[in-house]
């Protein structure tokens, strides 16, 4: 026996007559005796009272006293009554002898007999629709109740044997029919036959309150719906084949051949209690209770209170049994149901807990609502943001056992449940034992599914609370005075500290973090700290430098903003990935490019910080810390005042990367720097060449090929600084550069043909200069820049001598400077490169002694050893190649008179061709204004031929007066005729509204 869940009581004891069928009437037993006689039993108390039961009386049912007879009515039937059944909505009471009658209640007068019955075996009684079914011999016959004492036929339907259980099931009707149970449509008479029962007893027939059915088969109860389909699982194994079965919720009560057996109603349908009581020989079922009859007295089983059976339940373990029956406590007890249901499931979760089923107990802590922190001190390994007392938990297990509804508990149950609620004194061994179970990996997976259950309500709880915060800040802050807000600002401060939800999901998530990675989950905790979290920063830092995981110990600083912390733990990790014995985790690898990604979104926030690290990989991966430095958040000239302050080699990179992508985005003083850059890496390549012998003009570096693309193309530099420092024997083409950019072209120009020696970069020059002055000067001043280089060719020597001369002077003017980058220090040459640069721009040259750009021709100096007086080819290819880009006439005055017409063929034929067809077109543009004019005064004479007839009927279109002999107006349309005056006004209002418009503009 698992519990007590009824309590036998002798009702009636030495019944004169042989029993043979009872029925209840509220609190009154009715008892068919064998010799046809109705006895009518009520409780001792109220024996006297004859009167009919109240309608609370009759819900009450019977009464746990002794009965004692009220009546008895003698010849109530001529035969011995087989079966009897109360009607109660209907207050009469169906009898089954020879035939079925029918007896009013309480003073049992006949109303019907159903003559149609006689020699009836069964019958079943569906009292909700008041129909009567019942079996006579091989026939089923259904009378419907009509109302006072008629009872009408509605269906009659044969089937194969005998019938020996019957009952309503739904609109339908299973039979026991000899060999086999049977579901009879009662519409259409349709059999459909179920399963056969058992060998060992009669058919047993039992329908449940839900409208199922209970089906016997020897000792097992097979439960099927309304249609006879067997329901998955449901079956009840008795101990022995029950003869009769009744159901009183939660149990099922069986009446089997040595004893009373009762069950549980949940699966799996364990056996609750057994009573032994010889020659049972009916049973049923009233409203709070089971009564049975023998043959000579009846007894009653009153169920325990449900409070006492829950304590027996717990107190021996069955948890189950004793959840089942927390749902039978009555309604308006809810919240005392809530605590026992909390309670049991504490306790059964410390049961499971114990014995290794760790899932199972932590489904138990959830549905008891526990706090979490309650679940996590089972777990000592698991530290905790704030400690909790012990005591404390241990009075959250206690319960309130002495209210009255639990007043009915035997004293052994008290001990078991003192036994149970006392602490537990533990061997050193046995609590050493019970704690590597609790630190088992299976209990911290369970403990993991518990936390990510509670996770989602108490983060949302944490978000709520400091919403509610910040709002209730924000109104407090606009109500005070702003010289107040530092103090309200610390008050917030104090609420956020002591939020009650943000402490509970800073544990949950602290504790969470340890468990998964206890457990080898890793990547989950992972997730959970990048995502918004409440993680204890001092507790799960120190785990996780324990536990060597420095992946999720990054993601922890990363979403708490401790960048810098991150940042210098992620360097480390770095360095010790290129050791020979890394600490950190075997599976990550950590490189430099980690530190770039980490840097990235940073740039918009801190880029001071970014600044900082990004210096430390700078060396092991330049091309993505360039990338990294050139983001759209980092100012360019912090970034290169750090470069030149840390890294000076990398400046260069920087910057040509950032021309590179916005060539015209740089601001001019970093395109001064990075030409300046250029060209100290020039001279100091210069000074190596040079002390080595090896210079030549006609040498380019990779360096030098920069300096010379980027003069051309960068505009923000100083052509001025950057002249005093070219040396005066050599890198002649960077300071023709220079030049050009000063409009100084035939200085620019003198030294492409004398210096380089290279005819043709001086023509495309040229070509350069006049494309870009073409949308700006006019024809004839774009030809000056070939008459430039005309005049060189024409006077070789005084140009050359010119610009030696001028050179020469602007080197007395800034002596000393041609030497930077000529001396080579060993390991000062980067510092001394800075210098340079920076002093660049302090001095300032004037070139205002150095021509113009144009060169009179005049006075020829004495001629130098290597220069001829006329460079006649190359005037002559000139000449022939650019002849339209030049003003003819002007180049003709500048060759000498000497000059053969035969070499100036091309020049004079392309000339003369482009003379003629101008003259040519020219001719037909005038013929063709000619026509153009004379066309237009045809039209002209032709419109003012058009004649306008003016009657008496004339009218104004604008004032719809007639025109009469008034000056009037004609449109251009030749039909519509104003008066003049009209006319004129309606242009002034035109002209007055478009002034207004204009100003209304403005």
């Amino acid at each position: 026996m698992v519990h007590n869940a009824y309590d036998l009581y002798n009702l009636i004891e030495n019944c004169s007559s042989k029993i043979e069928a009872i029925a209840y009437y509220g609190p009154k037993l009715l008892v068919g005796c064998g010799d046809g006689s109705l006895m009518v039993y009520a409780p001792e108390s109220s024996a006297s009272d004859i009167s009919s039961p109240s309608g609370y009386q009759l819900n009450l049912g019977i009464r746990k006293e002794t009965y004692v007879l009220q009546r008895t009515v003698s010849g109530f039937s001529k035969k011995a009554l087989v079966s009897m059944e109360v009607s109660g909505s209907r207050e009469f009471l169906l009898s089954l002898s020879e035939t079925i009658a029918f007896h009013r209640l309480p003073n049992l007068e006949s109303i019907s007999v159903i003559t149609k019955a006689k020699g009836a075996n069964v019958f079943a009684w569906d009292d909700h629709r008041g129909f009567l079914c019942f079996a006579r011999q091989k026939r089923v016959c259904i009378f419907r109740h009509d109302g006072g004492w008629k009872f009408v036929e509605v269906k009659d339907f044969g089937v194969p044997d005998l019938v020996k259980a019957i009952a309503w099931c739904g609109e339908n009707i299973c039979l026991g029919i000899g060999r086999e149970y049977t579901i009879l449509n009662a519409t259409t008479g349709a059999l459909c036959v179920v399963f056969p029962p058992g060998r060992i007893v009669p058919p047993l027939v039992v329908p449940l309150p839900s409208g199922e059915l209970l089906l016997g088969k020897d000792n097992i109860g097979v439960f099927v719906d309304q249609n006879g389909k067997l329901i998955q699982g449901g079956r009840i194994c008795w101990s022995d084949a029950p003869l009769v079965v009744v159901i009183h919720k939660p149990y099922a009560v069986a009446l089997l051949p040595r004893h009373i057996e009762i069950r549980s109603l949940n699966a799996p349908y364990p056996l609750v209690q057994t009573v032994v009581l010889r020659n049972v020989y009916r049973l049923i079922c009233s409203n709070g209770s089971v009564i049975i009859a023998l043959h000579n007295s009846i007894y009653g089983l009153f169920p325990v209170p449900i409070g006492a059976q829950i304590i027996q339940l717990t107190a021996s373990a069955n948890f189950e049994e004793a959840l089942a029956l927390c749902k039978l406590l009555p309604p308006e007890d809810s919240s005392l149901r809530a605590s026992k249901v909390a309670s049991i499931h504490i306790r059964y979760g410390h049961y499971l807990f114990d014995n290794g089923s760790y899932e199972e107990a932590i489904e138990h802590f959830y549905a008891s609502q526990v706090d979490i922190t309650y679940v996590l001190c089972l777990y000592p390994s698991i530290v905790l943001p704030k400690p909790v007392a012990v005591s404390e938990l241990q009075n959250e297990t206690d319960f309130a056992w002495d209210t009255p509804h639990l007043s009915r508990v035997s004293s052994d149950a008290s001990d078991d449940i003192e036994i149970l609620a006392r602490p537990k004194q533990l061997e050193s061994d046995e609590y050493a034992i019970l704690e590597s179970k609790k630190l088992s990996h299976n209990s911290l997976i369970a403990l993991v599914k518990f936390l990510r259950k509670k996770r989602d309500a108490v983060i949302d709880n944490a978000n709520d609370e400091g919403t509610d915060e910040v709002v209730s800040s924000a109104v407090e802050n606009c109500a005070l005075d702003p010289n107040s807000s530092e103090g309200s600002n610390k008050d917030h401060h104090d609420i956020h500290i002591s939020s009650v939800a943000r402490e509970m999901a800073a544990t949950l998530d602290t504790a969470l973090v340890q468990a998964l990675l206890l457990t080898g989950q890793s990547s989950a905790a992972i997730e959970l700290l990048k995502a918004p979290n409440y993680c204890d920063i001092k507790i799960c830092e120190e785990f996780l430098r324990t536990s060597n995981c420095y992946t999720a110990l990054l993601e922890l600083y990363k979403c708490n903003g401790m960048h810098r912390e991150a940042l210098i733990l992620l360097n480390e990790l770095v360095k010790e990935s290129k050791s020979e014995q890394p600490q950190c985790e075997p599976t990550q690898e950590f490189r430099p490019e980690m530190i770039i990604e980490y840097l990235k979104p940073l740039c918009e926030t801190d880029p001071m910080l970014v600044l900082e690290f990004s210096m430390l990989v700078l060396e092991s991966c330049p091309t993505r810390t360039i990338e990294l430095l050139l983001s759209e958040y980092l100012p360019a000239d912090l970034v290169n005042s750090y470069l030149k302050q840390h890294v000076p080699s990398m400046q260069a990179t920087y910057l040509e990367r950032m021309f590179g992508m916005n060539e015209n985005g740089i601001p001019g003083n970093l395109q001064n720097e990075m030409v300046q850059i250029y060209l100290s890496e020039v001279l100091d390549w210069y000074a190596d060449q040079t002390a080595q012998q090896k210079w030549d003009e006609q040498l380019y570096s990779p360096t030098r090929k920069k300096l010379l693309s980027a003069l051309e193309s960068v505009s923000g530099y100083n052509p001025e600084g950057l002249l005093k420092r070219l040396p005066m024997n050599a890198l002649y083409e960077e300071r023709a550069i220079l030049l050009g950019k000063l409009n100084q072209h035939q200085l620019a120009l003198s030294i492409y043909v004398h210096k380089l020696h290279v005819p043709e970069l001086a023509l495309a020059y040229c070509d350069h200069v006049y494309e870009a002055r073409q949308h700006q000067l006019s024809s004839k001043s774009q030809s000056n820049i070939y008459l430039t280089l005309l005049q060189i060719y024409r006077n070789p020597r005084t140009t050359n001598k010119a610009f030696e001369k001028q050179v020469k002077n602007w080197a007395h003017r800034h002596i000393g400077i041609q030497k930077v980058g000529s001396i080579k220090t060993k390991g000062s040459r980067m510092g001394k490169k800075i210098a340079e640069i920076e002093g660049a721009d302090d001095t300032k040259i004037s070139l205002s002694n150095i021509g113009s750009g144009e060169s009179n021709g005049g006075g020829d100096e004495p001629s130098e050893e290597g220069h001829p007086t006329i460079m006649l080819d190359k005037v002559l290819d000139l000449l022939s190649q650019r002849w339209d880009r030049m003003d003819g006439a002007q180049a003709l005055k500048l060759l000498p008179g000497e000059t053969n017409l035969q070499k100036l063929f091309p020049f004079l034929e392309q000339l003369l061709k482009k003379s003629s067809e101008a003259y040519r077109n020219f001719s037909v543009i005038k013929s063709l204004r000619q026509s153009e004019n004379l066309q237009v005064k045809g039209e002209f004479y032709q419109q003012r031929g058009v004649t306008v007839k003016i009657s008496k009927d004339s009218m104004c279109s604008l004032c719809n007066k007639k025109i009469g002999t008034s000056v009037f107006a004609v449109y251009p349309n030749s039909k519509t005729l104003v008066h003049f005056v009209c006319f004129r006004d309606t242009q002034h209002m035109k002209a007055v509204v478009k002034g207004s418009s204009l100003k209304k503009w403005r």
